[in-house]
């Protein structure tokens, strides 16, 4: 298992039964419970990354049903990485991939390649991903990442806050990924590295809805 000491992160883990796999894990030192949720949550994953250092202080009012499969997504109201405010809202009638990653976890990161990928093939049958940093650096962390790393995101990277982890039904482990339909709702949720093909198995038929 390996550790990752980084900054950001917020709250604590929403109800139900996501898909769950390698993950890296926000944990807040100011909030027990957190802490000791992600430490179970370790136990049970291989190559989990833990958040020990520098974190701000986790989002711990999450309303009940926030981010829950079959409602409607929460609004948000983030900045990209040049500084334009971008509403959930702005991609209505789009099936979205909704993805909340960091440039210093390896399992988001190996999904980038996958996103940029989809992005390409699927960009202009109406759908798009979102890419939602939580990096404590913001957008400044993402655009060192991508120069160094030679990534050229062809999506809208925005960068996130605790408002919106806990809108979201608190996010705990990242990758935590949401899908969402052309008419808004929340379709499923990933949690930790999910192979494109599941994806793809997942978007392809709200790509056909009407």
């Amino acid at each position: 298992m390996s550790t990752i000491r980084s900054s950001n992160p917020f709250g604590k883990p929403a109800s139900g039964g996501p898909v769950q796999r390698d993950r890296c894990f926000l944990q807040g030192v100011a909030v027990r419970a957190a802490i000791l949720v992600a430490a179970f949550s370790l136990a049970m994953l291989p190559n989990g990354c833990s958040v020990k250092e520098g974190a701000k202080s986790p989002g711990t009012h999450v309303a009940a049903g926030n981010g829950a499969i079959g409602t409607p997504a929460p609004e948000f109201a983030l900045q990209d990485l040049d500084g334009k405010t971008v509403h959930i809202a702005d991609f209505s009638g789009k099936v979205v991939i909704l993805d909340f990653w960091a440039t210093w976890c390896p399992p988001c990161r190996k999904e980038l390649p996958d996103f940029i990928a989809m992005q390409s093939k699927y960009g202009d049958k109406g759908f798009t991903v979102v890419g939602l940093s939580v990096d404590a650096g913001g957008a400044h962390d993402v655009r060192t990442y991508a120069q160094e790393n030679k990534v050229n995101f062809n999506y809208p990277i925005l960068i996130a806050n605790e408002q919106t982890a806990n809108a979201y039904g608190g996010v705990v482990g990242i990758p935590t990924t949401f899908v969402i339909d052309r008419k808004g709702y929340i379709v499923k949720r990933f949690v930790g590295y999910t192979p494109a093909s599941e994806f793809e198995e997942t978007i392809r038929p709200l790509l056909q809805a009407s």
